[in-house]
């Protein structure tokens, strides 16, 4: 078929996936693969969030509901919102998505138009620039430095602005670098956005998962004006391993809630009815689960941090939050694929090359999986630096 829309034929496949497949593909054969490529904690759902699902199925909550989801699950995401970020929403200013993904999707979809700009600092979620461009606008990127710590300045966020611009992406903590924009500086990109009503897409899928002295701030609890300005996107996949369950939401000021919703309607209806009752456990009940992995993945990050830093020939920054490496490799010569491509067929490593993040000079290693592996995986991914 050769008709497919020019709309379609502007997309790329996810490279993240593409990896995750591949790596598959060679254990399926009986290879010993070192996953370093996951974008989900390895742990279980807790049980509670399985068990408050197993109850809304035998109590037949198998039928649709609202499109911005189930009245009570809505209400409790306004009270955590208001608990953890200090933002206050009312339930009809949430909408439960299909996951994560699909809240950023709408959100998108129901702000920018054919020709819009939309500005995402690079390195960037390998999805925002293909949903800008599905829904007809143009991602215009700002190359981030890792003097910087892989973050976009208000300057860096000033220069790259047209009169076209119509959204700017914030992912706090960063999907692939780890990066945690301070209050401070989520203040003065938001002043740069105030100057030419630019609506803030903020996803904070993230947001449990900082360490140290390091503080999550949402944009939007930083003023009634960036308020009116920011649709938060967010999800239950990362606090509590529910990456398979597909549940996240939205949320933002009434006018754009109320088209998101109608997106949904007209989309996916609504997510899944049972799954909802999980996510409404996971915020209402007990959560040492989140706690716990949090400490789990510090110790992660602090001997994978202690192990990257002495590999010859590449660097990395300190990630703040998340459960991401992104590592420059550039010295060693090689595009990023051909990079990992060697990688897991020489080293059965795998990882996830930088140019599906917008940087063909890196990759990105994951921590969310096993001390052993990652020790074993970062072992071979040092004897291919050397050896390069």
């Amino acid at each position: 078929m050769d008709n497919l829309s020019s709309r379609i034929e502007k997309v790329t496949p996810s490279l993240t996936l593409a990896v995750t497949n591949q790596a598959k593909a060679l254990q399926a054969q009986g290879e010993e693969i070192y996953g370093l490529a996951g974008g989900e904690p390895e742990m279980d759902t807790p049980d509670h969030i399985k068990e408050a699902c197993y109850r809304a199925l035998k109590e037949g909550k198998t039928k649709y509901t609202p499109a911005a989801g189930i009245p009570e699950l809505r209400e409790s995401i306004a009270t955590k919102l208001m608990a953890d970020n200090n933002v206050e929403y009312s339930a009809k200013q949430i909408c439960v998505t299909s996951g994560g993904k699909q809240a950023c999707f709408n959100a998108i979809l129901a702000m920018v138009e054919e020709g819009d700009e939309v500005v995402i600092p690079s390195p960037y979620w390998v999805s925002y620039p293909e949903m800008v461009r599905l829904a007809g606008g143009e991602p215009v990127f700002v190359e981030t430095s890792e003097k910087n710590g892989w973050k976009m300045t208000a300057e860096e966020f000033e220069e790259a602005m047209s009169p076209r611009t119509k959204m700017v992406i914030l992912n706090s903590p960063s999907n692939p670098t780890g990066a945690v924009y301070t209050e401070e500086e989520l203040r003065a990109i938001g002043e740069v956005a105030l100057s030419e009503d630019i609506v803030i897409l903020s996803d904070e899928i993230y947001e449990k998962l900082v360490y140290g002295e390091t503080k999550h701030v949402s944009i939007s609890s930083l003023s009634q004006e960036l308020y009116d300005l920011t649709v938060v996107c967010h999800g239950f996949a990362k606090a509590y391993s529910m990456t398979g369950w597909r549940v996240g939401y939205t949320a933002a000021p009434e006018k754009l809630a109320a088209a998101i919703s109608n997106i949904q309607g007209h989309t996916s209806s609504n997510a899944t009815t049972f799954a909802q009752y999980g996510a409404l456990a996971a915020l209402e009940g007990p959560q040492d689960f989140v706690n716990d992995m949090r400490d789990e993945y510090d110790v992660r990050r602090q001997f994978m941090l202690g192990r990257l830093a002495s590999i010859p020939n590449v660097s990395v920054v300190d990630p703040k939050g998340a459960f991401y490496f992104f590592v420059n490799c550039a010295p060693l010569g090689l595009k990023s694929q051909n990079l990992c491509d060697k990688l897991l067929n020489r080293y059965k490593v795998a990882a996830v090359p930088g140019i599906a993040f917008g940087n063909d000079s890196a990759v990105r290693l994951s921590y969310c999986t096993t001390l052993d592996v990652i020790n074993e995986g970062v072992s071979r991914f040092e004897e291919f630096c050397r050896s390069h």
